[in-house]
C-alpha cells in the first residue's frame, strides 16, 4: 500500500509497528538526485539532502530522527542506540528501543525490514549480493537474539530478476556454499546470470530458520520504476530511497 510518498510494509505485525520504503517524489533535490534524495554520500548538495531528512521525518510522522549508517556492502550489525546520528560504517541495524526509527538506504540493493513479536525487537538490513554472499541476513538474526521461527521479515523494493545482470563469479559465490542457490540463476548469454536477489534472501532466511509463512515479498522492481525509485543500474549518478523501521513510543 502506498501513503504519502511512502510504500507500507504488507505484512502481519501489529499494528504499533512502522515500517516501509520511501519513494523519490517530495524533495528538495533536483537533476539526478530529484527529488527525495536521502543519501549523503552520492555527490548531492549537503544541505538539499538534510532538509529532505527533515522533510521525511515531518512526512511520514516519525517520532525522531531515523539512525542512518554509512553502508559498504560488509556485514557489521550495529545498535541503533549506540550509533547515533554519526553514520558509522554498518550494513545493519537493530533496536528494541521503541520510538528510534530504523533507516537502510539503497538504490537497486535489497532492504530487509525485521520485527520479533516476542521481544518486540526490529531490524533493518541492507543485503545487495555481496552482504548476501557474507551473512549480512545472518548476523542480522544472530544480533536480535530471537527465534527465527518466529521473526517476520519483509523484503522491499530492489532491482528485479529482469534487469539485474551477473557474471559467474557471483552466482559462483552463492552456489558453491548452497547448491539449491542455482534456482536465482538463469542463463542470459555465456559466462553470464539475470539474478533474483530476493530468491536468495529468501533461501539465506530459510536457511536461519524462518518459517516461509513469515516472509513477505513487495516484489518491487527499482529498476523498471523511474518514476517512484532511484536505481544505480538504471542511471548511475542518482539519489538513495531508505527503507524505514520504527515502533510506537511507549
Amino acid at each position: 500500500m502506498t501513503e504519502a510518498g511512502l510504500i507500507r510494509a504488507g505484512w502481519d505485525v501489529p499494528p504499533f509497528v512502522h515500517a516501509g520504503y520511501t519513494l523519490r517524489q517530495g524533495g528538495v533535490s533536483a537533476g539526478c538526485y530529484g527529488s527525495l534524495n536521502l543519501a549523503l554520500h552520492v555527490g548531492d548538495d549537503r544541505d538539499l539532502v538534510l532538509e529532505n531528512r527533515s522533510i521525511a521525518v515531518r512526512k511520514f510522522a516519525l517520532p525522531a530522527d531515523p539512525v542512518y549508517v554509512t553502508q559498504v556492502h560488509g556485514t557489521d550489525v550495529l545498535w541503533g542506540e549506540d550509533a547515533g546520528q554519526g553514520a558509522p560504517e554498518g550494513d545493519a541495524l537493530v533496536t528494541c528501543k521503541r520510538g528510534l526509527p530504523l533507516a537502510i538506504m539503497t538504490a537497486d540493493c535489497l532492504p530487509v525490514l525485521f520485527f520479533d513479536p516476542a521481544s518486540g525487537t526490529i531490524a533493518a538490513a541492507h543485503a545487495g549480493w555481496r552482504g548476501l554472499a557474507a551473512g549480512v541476513l545472518e548476523k542480522t538474526v544472530a544480533a536480535m537474539a530471537s527465534d527465527p521461527g518466529e521473526i517476520r521479515a519483509w523484503l522491499g523494493p530492489r532491482i528485479g530478476r529482469s534487469a539485474f545482470e551477473v557474471g559467474d563469479e557471483v552466482r559462483s559465490a552463492f552456489i558453491s556454499a548452497d547448491s539449491g542457490a542455482a534456482d536465482a540463476f538463469r542463463p542470459s548469454r555465456p559466462g553470464h546470470f539475470l539474478c533474483s536477489l530476493a530468491v536468495l534472501a529468501v533461501r539465506r532466511l530459510s536457511g536461519a530458520g524462518f518459517r516461509q509463512e513469515n516472509i513477505s515479498d513487495c516484489g518491487l522492481c527499482t529498476y523498471s520504476d523511474p518514476s517512484r525509485f532511484f536505481s544505480y543500474r538504471r542511471d548511475g549518478r542518482t539519489g538513495r530511497g531508505a527503507a524505514l523501521i520504527w515502533l510506537d513510543p511507549a
